[in-house]
């Protein structure tokens, strides 16, 4: 007969699961990460990131791919939506990296965002959900402004043009069919919509991980036309994604090289 839980019986610690669990979600050891994070939801940038590297991608079989190269930058895959970002999230609190940057997708909800641009959110719209298990709604969403400093100065040095603004981040993915969805969306004023941003954000915040967004407009869903398929997501995909990735390793790259410190204060 199965013994009756006792509510008071001490939890386990938190730090411990995610010591556990980030291994088992990625195939990688803790010591096999490296202290600054690119973080993607696309396999293809990953692979991407190990040709350049020569470096082994751990995790192929698990839900999530992670690879480092020999100078210490990590990239891992971790999949699509906002459950995923906050679980990477909360699993790199075992690691406690020194910075960590997002590589994603979002769509361009104003006429100054055209596709291929880059975005660099000033904040997040918390539309997600799963950021309300970690914090009230009224705690915004921000990035680590240092990250994006560095980020920032890697574009201009390209000579290429970024756009800033708050992205709305929403746990639904199929919508653009949604007026009522549209128009709230075009209350909010948001600059683009993606799945991952706030959580990213608002999670790193509660794990004190210094975190940033390098966003590459890949589609502008407010118009019939515009709405992603498979044809214009390659099509993006095989004209941006190279440089958007170049970006985030610069980035990161030189945050590493300089030792700066990104994160300054204990909440």
């Amino acid at each position: 007969m199965t013994a009756p839980i006792d509510p008071r019986a001490p939890r386990p610690d938190r730090l411990d699961i995610a010591r556990d669990w980030l291994p088992r979600y990625t195939g990688m050891p803790i010591d096999g990460f490296g202290d600054h994070i690119l973080l993607t939801n696309f396999r293809s940038y990953l692979h991407a990131f190990a040709d350049r590297f020569g470096c082994d991608i751990q995790g192929e079989e698990r839900p999530m791919q992670a690879a480092t190269n020999t100078n210490g930058l990590s990239m891992i895959n971790f999949g699509i939506g906002s459950a995923n970002a906050a679980t990477v999230m909360d699993l790199l609190s075992a690691r406690n990296p020194k910075a960590v940057l997002f590589l994603g997708k979002c769509g361009g909800l104003k006429h100054s965002t055209e596709i291929g641009h880059f975005v660099l959110p000033i904040a997040a719209i918390r539309g997600d959900g799963t950021s309300d298990d970690y914090f009230p709604p009224e705690v915004p969403a921000l990035p680590s402004f240092k990250v994006h400093k560095f980020v920032s100065d890697k574009i201009v040095a390209r000579g290429y043009e970024y756009r800033t603004g708050v992205v709305f981040t929403t746990n639904r993915r199929m919508w653009e069919h949604d007026q009522r969805f549209l128009d709230r969306l075009h209350a909010a004023s948001a600059l683009a919509i993606d799945m991952e941003t706030a959580t990213i954000f608002i999670v790193g915040h509660y794990n004190q991980i210094a975190r940033g967004a390098l966003l590459m407009v890949s589609d502008v869903p407010n118009t019939p036309e515009g709405v992603k398929t498979e044809a214009s997501d390659l099509k993006v995909t095989s004209e941006f994604a190279g440089l958007h990735l170049e970006l985030g390793i610069e980035a990161m790259s030189e945050i590493s090289d300089k030792g700066e410190m990104i994160k300054h204060f204990t909440y």
